[in-house]
């Protein structure tokens, strides 16, 4: 059985919402991702585009490339998966309704709210930072801009290009 952590390394961000992918689902469920596909075909009209919607081919090659550094033969997508909002998984526990996979929404949830906890905390942080400033002089204010630093997520290196002699 999935934990949080296990779930909130398989949550994207992708077109601003935190989505899970469908080939990420069908592992999490214990279902190919033909069987999970086939399901939600068959019940349509609860996926609307805000629960659940394909990825571009380019939003898949991104997706693709940052979690597979080297694809072996035969491994290749023959599909563009799909990526399903919080209101779609919570959907899909009406579509699916095998024991387990009750108790994978239920970690599932469990993993969005901690996400969500971890944003407001975020913000609240924010803006009680943004008052302290506001009572202090100038010169807190490079004591200011190095905490919001630490805040702010680590920017990724670009990627090397070419040969370094």
């Amino acid at each position: 059985m999935p934990t949080v952590p296990d779930v909130e390394n398989r949550i994207y961000l992708i077109r601003t919402q935190k989505v899970l992918l469908s080939h990420d689902l069908a592992d999490l469920y214990g279902v190919t991702v033909r069987t999970l596909v086939q399901a939600v075909k068959r019940n349509i009209e609860r996926f609307p585009m805000d629960f659940m919607f394909q990825l571009t081919n380019e939003e898949a090659g991104k997706i693709l490339r940052s979690q597979i550094v080297i694809l072996r033969w035969g491994e290749h997508r023959k599909y563009r998966p799909y990526a399903f909002t919080e209101q779609g998984i919570a959907m899909l526990s009406s579509v699916l309704r095998s024991k387990q996979a009750v108790q994978v929404n239920i970690e599932i949830m469990r993993a969005f709210v901690r996400l969500r906890k971890i944003l407001v905390s975020h913000k609240d942080l924010a803006l009680k930072l943004d008052r302290l400033e506001e009572g202090y002089d100038a010169q807190f204010r490079a004591v200011f801009d190095a905490i919001r630093q630490l805040m702010a997520p680590p920017k990724k290196p670009a990627p090397k290009i070419g040969f370094i002699p």
